[in-house]
Order: structure tokens, then C-alpha cells, then sequence
């Protein structure tokens, strides 16, 4: 029985184990998970198929046919009677169409551009769950970076709690000093149980992101961010998928024209085809030409060839095709208006994405520099407040000053990350690592 227990209790530890990951496994994992992304590439197999059956508009069509009769009583035939009674019929028929209009080419163009725009589709999808992941993990990060920092400020602050109690013992601090230490350490175990909470939101979110059960424990991996200064940033959109499925909407459009006016042209055709027939009997009587008759029965075994060519034109149908033609036009004006639109938001997309990343290097600039003075402050006064040389209220503000100097160095770092991957993807260059 304890042997169990033990074995359950060891399961439940493997179970619970820290997922390590970097921001690079982090998009693989999404990619690996995403159902938006398995919806997207299930979207361009559809369109694939799509190519392959409107390519089969050019091919001749092959159909075999079979069929059975019996037929009682028999059909009198002037004064002879046909007799069906299991006749059957078997042919094979081949079409092959020779003209439509442009239908079967513009179906065709249609089906193609349908694939690439799937294909962009799914670009655009891989794009967003990697942004999505990064934001996620980077995120995350930062919380668990606030939370480590603000359980070293709760060190510092009880290292200085217990200062102030040896000096009030020794007459040299009052009990509104401590009084104001105790104040100071319920303040900072808020922050920190806020942060911890906001740790565990950030967490269920990467989870989600990855596809792994709310339960799962991520420890990320990338505890150093390298940064260098962004250069020679493009705001080209010739890159983005959004863009690409905009064009190729218009495409798409200009063919749907074809196709609507193929139907007011005339449609041509050829066809052909071999029918079999047998167990037909036909029986009568025939003169013999002295007066009498002689009775006598036909079979009907044999073959039959045909080749038909056809010439389909619309002559009235009360405007239909007219107005057809006229609403593909207009779907046409309507593309092209959301093409010329939407790149003119796509390019202030762009040209928002360098501006942030380049404030966001300058951020992570000043954040650094105003940590480091703040760093040094703290330790001077820390230095000077042991040996009696600053006050209290001057200790707390230079505490105060380290701990929200590393918040804002912590927040730039990891929103800088975030930045530089929203800037790839709106310039169509975020690809998995």
C-alpha cells in the first residue's frame, strides 16, 4: 500500500515538473497547437482540391450508361408486335466542351489565385500566433522579473526593519521610524502579491497561447535580453500577406467579370457517343407473294455511333447575364476600393511599428541609465544611513526610487522584445525562428 502511495506521489511530481522554455520553443509549441492555424492550412487544401476540380472544366468528360426493360403486353406495331421483355441498353458518351465564353479559363485563373491566396492566408495566421506567443512569453517574463525584484526589495526593506529595531533599543531611532519601516514592508508585500497574481494571469495566458493545460508550471529560459540599435528600418508592406489577399481580391474580382459575361456569350460543344442495344424481338407476318403469309420474328442486337456538335446562344432571358455582368463590376470597384483603403492603413501600421521600436530602444536607453544612478544612490545612502549621516525619510526615497527605476527598466526591456516582433509582422517578415 505504501508502495503505491510513493509511486502515485512520484507520478504527481512528474506531472507537476517545470516546462522550461525559450521564446523560440514558445513558437514552435504555438505553431504545433494553434486550431486557427490548422483551420487556415485545412482552408488551402480546400483550394487545392478547388484547382484541381475547375482544371477539369478543360478535360472531356467520359459517361457510361446501362439500361433494363420489360415491358408487357406487347406493342402492337401495324399489325407486328414488339416485344421488349428484358431489352436492354449500354452506351458510353463523350463530351467535350469547345467554347464557353471564357467560363472554364476564368474559373481556372479563379481557383489558381484562390490557392495563393490561402497560402497568404496561412502566412498571415503563422505570423499572428508567433506574435501572439512572444507577446505572451515576453509578458510573462516581466511579471516574473517584477515579482523576483520586488522579493529582493522585501529583503533590503526587512534588513533595514531590523536597523531601526537595534537602534530604537539603543535610543537612536523613535517608534514612529519603525512605525514607518512596518508601513513601508505592507506596501511593498501588496505590490508583490499583485505581481505574483498578475504572474499566475500571464502564466494561464502562455498556456493557452501554447496549447498546454492551465496547470502547466513555464519557466522561461531567456533571462538575459540582448539589444541592439535598430538600423536602416523598412516600412515596405510588399511583404504582407494582408496586402497580397487584398490584390489578389481584386484578381479574383476582374475574373468573376469573365465568368459573368461568359454567360451572355454562346456556349460550343461536341459530343459523342456508342449505345448497344439487344433483346428486342419484333414479330409479324410477310406476304409470300401467292396470296399467303408466312410468319416471322426480328431480333435487334446491334450497335449504334453518334457524334453531335452543339451551339447554345442566349438570345432573351430578360437581362439576366446584363445584370450579372453589372454586379460583377461593381463587386470589381468595390476591390479595388478596399485595396486602395486598407494599404493606406497597412502603411501607417508600418510606419507606427518603426516608430514605436525606435522610441522603445531609446526607452530601454534611458531606463538603463536612470537604474544605474538610481542603483547607486540607493547603496550610497544605504552606506551614509549606517552610519548616521542621512535620515530615514531619505533611505525610503532612495529605496523607492531603485525599485521603480527597475520597473521601468524591466517594462522597456520586454516591451522593446514585443515591439520588435509586432514590427516584423506588420512588414511581413516574422517567420518561426
Amino acid at each position: 500500500m505504501m508502495f503505491v502511495a510513493t509511486v502515485a506521489g512520484a507520478a504527481c511530481m512528474v506531472a507537476q515538473e517545470p516546462l522550461a522554455l525559450s521564446c523560440a520553443e514558445c513558437r514552435k509549441l504555438a505553431l504545433e497547437h494553434n486550431e486557427d492555424l490548422q483551420h487556415a492550412d485545412n482552408e488551402l487544401r480546400k483550394a487545392e482540391l478547388d484547382k484541381a476540380i475547375a482544371f477539369a472544366g478543360y478535360l472531356p468528360k467520359f459517361d457510361a450508361s446501362v439500361t433494363g426493360a420489360y415491358m408487357a403486353p406487347d406493342l402492337d406495331m401495324m399489325g407486328m408486335e414488339l416485344q421488349m421483355r428484358g431489352m436492354y441498353m449500354a452506351g458510353i458518351t463523350l463530351m467535350q466542351p469547345l467554347y464557353t465564353g471564357g467560363k472554364i479559363r476564368a474559373g481556372n485563373k479563379m481557383a489558381r489565385m484562390g490557392v495563393e491566396a490561402a497560402q497568404e492566408s496561412l502566412r498571415k495566421v503563422r505570423m499572428q500566433v508567433i506574435a501572439d506567443a512572444d507577446n505572451a512569453y515576453w509578458n510573462y517574463i516581466a511579471v516574473l522579473w517584477k515579482v523576483r525584484m520586488l522579493d529582493a526589495y522585501k529583503q533590503q526593506m526587512d534588513s533595514i526593519f531590523a536597523q531601526v529595531e537595534r537602534s530604537l533599543s539603543a535610543g537612536m531611532a523613535t517608534e514612529n521610524d519603525l512605525l514607518r519601516i512596518t508601513a513601508k514592508k505592507s506596501e511593498i508585500h501588496y505590490q508583490w502579491q499583485k505581481a505574483t497574481n498578475g504572474a499566475n494571469l500571464c502564466r494561464l495566458a502562455l498556456c493557452n497561447v501554447l496549447g498546454y493545460p492551465l496547470e502547466t508550471e513555464i519557466v522561461p529560459t531567456d533571462t538575459v535580453i540582448a539589444f541592439s540599435a535598430p538600423e536602416q528600418l523598412d516600412e515596405s508592406i510588399a511583404a504582407r500577406p494582408e496586402l497580397a489577399l487584398l490584390q489578389k481580391q481584386v484578381t479574383i474580382a476582374e475574373q468573376q467579370v469573365k465568368d459573368a459575361r461568359s454567360g451572355v456569350l454562346p456556349q460550343i460543344g461536341l459530343s459523342a457517343g456508342y449505345v448497344y442495344y439487344g433483346n428486342a424481338k419484333l414479330n409479324g407476318t410477310a406476304s409470300d407473294g401467292q396470296g399467303g403469309y408466312i410468319p416471322f420474328t426480328q431480333d435487334f442486337d446491334d450497335g449504334l455511333a453518334l457524334v453531335m456538335a452543339s451551339v447554345s446562344i442566349p438570345i432573351f432571358h430578360w437581362g439576366e447575364g446584363l445584370k450579372k455582368v453589372k454586379k460583377a463590376k461593381l463587386d470589381l470597384q468595390s476591390a479595388r476600393l478596399d485595396l486602395e483603403k486598407n494599404t493606406r492603413l497597412l502603411r501607417i501600421e508600418a510606419r507606427q511599428a518603426v516608430q514605436n521600436l525606435t522610441d522603445g530602444y531609446n526607452l530601454v536607453e534611458t531606463a538603463r541609465l536612470g537604474y544605474a544612478q538610481a542603483d547607486r544612490n540607493r547603496q550610497t545612502m544605504n552606506g551614509r544611513y549606517l552610519a548616521g549621516l542621512c535620515t530615514l525619510t531619505d533611505l525610503l526615497d532612495a529605496q523607492a526610487q531603485w525599485q521603480q527605476a527597475e520597473s521601468n527598466l524591466i517594462e522597456a526591456q520586454t516591451q522593446y522584445k514585443i515591439y520588435e516582433t509586432e514590427y516584423l509582422r506588420v512588414t511581413g517578415r516574422l517567420e518561426e525562428e
